[in-house]
């Protein structure tokens, strides 16, 4: 008794256990971040041949070298080629669980999948490696090596969840595309900590010392009290209870992050505590840059009020109305940052959330002409719970009252990375309802930027289940069908409204469709004859509740899942800024007719559910160069276009010798 008494006396000194396995155990740690480090130089080693091949493809089209700029000019850019193919190809599909209940157990796509396994087997070797011996220190030499794996994994963790992170900037990705790894390394944590704990425990209670070990190793209870938090943070991640109160989970999960720091570093001897101010170094810089993003964007030293109607010295003022019985348009005023089409910003109101602050697209690609103030941005806001629904029952109110509904708002941002499109030949944007907020902005900047990109054509699909989801989208989109075709791009609009209640609304859909009720046998011919040339020319649908009509604005949810509408953190878009004009209202009337360039770009309509694969398909097979496709939607349709890009590439054996170009998918779930 008096031998272990005095081996476990001097364990919880040295996490490596006695001096034979402690420095195995601190040089696997060590190899686990020259391995992220080596993870981290492949990807910025990635990005630096992508940055070369669109800058070799932007010269040929300026040259006006080639017919098809996109397609790869040597043998490196050809062999780079069939790589990105083949990662594409494996790492696109993704099995969808099409339960209402259980959807949020739809798993990660098979790229995801891949990333995990490889992440998994790199930590059971090191769980495991020489370490299962049957000798006299077989549970306390498992139970230290599982300590420091767990241990080491602990920055990562704070690294993958920074929102100014250095390992997205690396790999050049958005934070929020990272987050998904940050809750699969904390699961991972999770189960390593509870290896640990119970090889340990099993050796006390084998030693019949299990109180004897408790009463006199005072850091166990922080162990325990560290691993109880892991344990929280995993099961209040799960999507069903996230969704329950999104406000207080985000309250939580950070005094949770701060809390588990304080714990393991009272649980770690003072040679493992290098990972716990790493990990404080990594939640400390990104809380200051953030920081540094509120001051500089929301403080203005010497605001100009005399030119920008708005400036004011602290925050912004915004204009806050609501526009049916779900839409709440936000303009904010004197906005003196730029952004990029697709990036989103943190929005703080006091008046209504005096601590929640959420994220909402930009969904106006460029400033907002003809405006009275400097600079301005717009989001929409779709009700859902909590925020958004206090948001709008206020717009609303101060309507009733004939205010104009002004507020001092706080941004911080942009945040985000979005696909860079202007080195594809062929792109198709695809949104479901206020996923519209993402693909609109990236829309209006590739027809602003014509003149410096290799696009030739543009494929936009907006699908929603009711009309008002989609009124705030036309105009804009009317415009961009007359500039596509100024600056020489073939534009085609198709939107399907696929809950229509209107028996006015006729079923005029040229779209692929998965039923055949309702589609006329001329236009589904033409469809199937894959020319755009063959597309008939809609006049635009008239009357009825749900017609479609002129109107500004837009509407996103970045990170809300359509099946769940209690959420309320992240449906955004953007549109003109309304001024002091009265918004325009969602009561039938009857819509001018397309313009003479809209319907030369061919608008369809459709009140039937589009057919993904085909839609897809006939602008690939149409171009001769490379195709981006772009999806913001819910995890069905994202699953679904993840499928048939994958499928479609690999039947086409794209960049295999076939002469097929690549397909590229960019994908933006608003699943939280």
């Amino acid at each position: 008794m008096d031998k272990m008494e005095r081996r476990h006396e001097g364990h919880h000194m040295s996490m490596g256990g006695p001096d034979s396995f402690q420095t195995t155990n601190m040089g696997l740690a060590q190899d686990f971040w020259y391995i992220v480090v080596a993870v981290l130089g492949f990807l910025a080693l990635c990005r630096l041949v992508n940055l070369y091949k669109a800058r070799s493809r932007l010269q040929k089209r300026f040259a006006n070298s080639v017919q098809y700029p996109t397609k790869p000019s040597n043998q490196f850019l050809e062999i780079w080629a069939t790589l990105t193919a083949l990662i594409r190809e494996s790492s696109y599909p993704q099995l969808y669980v099409p339960s209402t209940w259980f959807s949020w157990m739809t798993p990660p796509p098979l790229g995801r999948v891949i990333t995990l396994l490889v992440y998994w087997a790199i930590i059971i070797s090191m769980m495991t490696a020489n370490a299962i011996k049957h000798d006299a220190f077989f549970w306390e030499r498992i139970g230290f090596r599982n300590a420091w794996v767990t241990v080491m994994q602990m920055p990562l963790l704070y690294l993958l969840a920074s929102k100014c992170s250095i390992i997205g900037w690396i790999a050049g990705t958005g934070h929020e595309r990272l987050n998904w790894l940050h809750r699969w390394v904390g699961r991972t944590m999770f189960v390593t900590g509870a290896v640990h704990g119970w090889h340990f425990f099993v050796e006390w209670q084998r030693a019949d010392m299990v109180d004897y070990q408790m009463n006199m190793m005072g850091t166990v209870k922080y162990g325990f009290g560290a691993w109880a938090v892991l344990g929280w943070s995993l099961i209040s991640g799960f999507a069903p209870l996230r969704r329950l109160g999104y406000e207080f989970f985000v309250l939580q999960h950070l005094v949770s992050a701060v809390l588990f720091i304080w714990l393991v570093y009272r649980h770690i001897p003072v040679e493992a505590r290098w990972n716990v101010w790493f990990s404080i170094g990594a939640l400390c810089f990104d809380r200051a840059c953030r920081s540094v993003l509120l001051v500089w964007q929301n403080v203005k030293f010497r605001p100009n009020r005399s030119k920008c109607k708005g400036g004011q010295r602290i925050g912004h003022l915004a204009q806050i109305r609501a526009v049916g019985d779900s839409i709440t348009v936000i303009n904010i005023k004197d906005v003196h940052f730029k952004w990029k089409a697709g990036q989103h910003l943190y929005l703080w109101v006091p008046a209504i959330g005096p601590v929640e602050a959420h994220p909402y697209t930009i969904a106006c690609a460029h400033q907002l002409p003809e405006t009275c103030i400097c600079n301005s941005i717009q989001l929409v806001v779709r009700k859902h719970g909590g925020f958004s629904k206090r948001l709008h029952e206020r717009a609303v109110k101060d309507h009733a009252q004939g205010r104009k509904g002004n507020y001092t708002v706080f941004v911080s941002g942009p945040y985000g990375m979005p696909p860079r499109l202007d080195m594809y030949e062929t792109v198709i944007l695809i949104s479901a309802s206020t996923g519209a907020s993402f693909t609109l902005p990236i829309l209006e900047d590739l027809v602003a930027s014509a003149s410096t990109n290799c696009i030739k054509r543009i494929d936009f699909l907006l699908t929603t289940k009711q009309g008002e989801e989609i009124d705030f989208y036309v105009k804009r989109l009317d415009e961009f069908l007359d500039r596509a075709k100024e600056v020489g791009i073939e534009l085609l609009v198709h939107m399907a409204i696929t809950r229509s209640s209107s028996p006015s609304l006729p079923p005029t859909s040229i779209l692929p469709t998965t039923r055949t009720e309702g589609k006329s046998p001329s236009r589904s011919s033409s469809w199937r004859s894959g020319g755009s040339r063959n597309l008939g020319q809609i006049r635009s649908i008239e009357d009825g509740p749900n017609s479609i009509h002129n109107s500004g604005g837009q509407e996103k949810g970045s990170h809300n899942n359509n099946n769940n509408n209690n959420n309320n953190n992240n449906n955004t878009g953007g549109g003109r800024d309304m001024e002091d004009k009265t918004l325009p209202s969602l009561t039938p009337h009857r819509r001018r007719p397309l313009s003479h360039g809209s319907a030369d770009s061919h608008v369809h309509h459709s009140t039937t559910r589009p057919d993904i694969a085909a839609f897809i398909r006939a602008p690939v097979e149409a171009t001769g160069g490379e195709t981006k496709v772009v999806v913001c939607g819910g995890p069905s349709l994202v699953a679904k276009v993840r499928n048939c890009v994958a499928g479609l590439a690999d039947e086409r054996a794209v960049h295999k010798g076939t002469g097929a170009q690549g397909i590229g998918l960019f994908v933006e779930e608003y699943s939280f």
